[in-house]
């Protein structure tokens, strides 16, 4: 694995989210757990709300590459927490759709478990919104 699993939890998110816009969809999934859960409360229909595997993580980044790009990360503000392990990131990713090369712009809250430099589970909270009118133009 090429991701350093010496960083702190709050080290590890903030180059998580670099890695969004600057890395492979490899890398990005190099920086999960192999037993990961990633849980998505408010996923439109045709998302699935809970993804287990750092493998089947992997396969769906990878499945999404062809329907848009990511630009930019930005209002990115990482709180610690009581816990060691959990971190809180707001943020805004922007991209642009390869249909169409409509841009766009997700806001998502979510929640983090760091163990030893890596996701080993995440919650996330995108605006439904946002993300209904993107899936419904993506027909999804």
């Amino acid at each position: 694995m090429s991701v350093p699993t010496t960083r702190t939890p709050r080290e590890t998110i903030e180059q998580f989210l670099h890695t969004v816009v600057h890395g492979t969809r490899d890398e990005l999934a190099d920086f999960y757990t192999p037993d990961v859960r990633i849980e998505i409360p408010f996923a439109p229909g045709g998302v699935p709300q809970v993804s287990e595997g750092r493998e089947e993580i992997r396969a769906r980044m990878k499945g999404a590459e062809a329907m848009w790009s990511f630009d930019s990360v930005q209002d990115v503000t990482v709180h610690t927490t009581g816990e060691p392990d959990v971190v809180i990131a707001e943020y805004r990713v922007h991209g642009t759709l390869a249909a169409n090369g409509r841009a766009f712009s997700l806001g998502y809250i979510s929640v983090f478990r760091v163990e030893d430099g890596l996701v080993a589970w995440a919650r996330d909270y995108g605006n439904p919104l946002e993300v209904g009118e993107l899936t419904k133009e993506l027909g999804m």
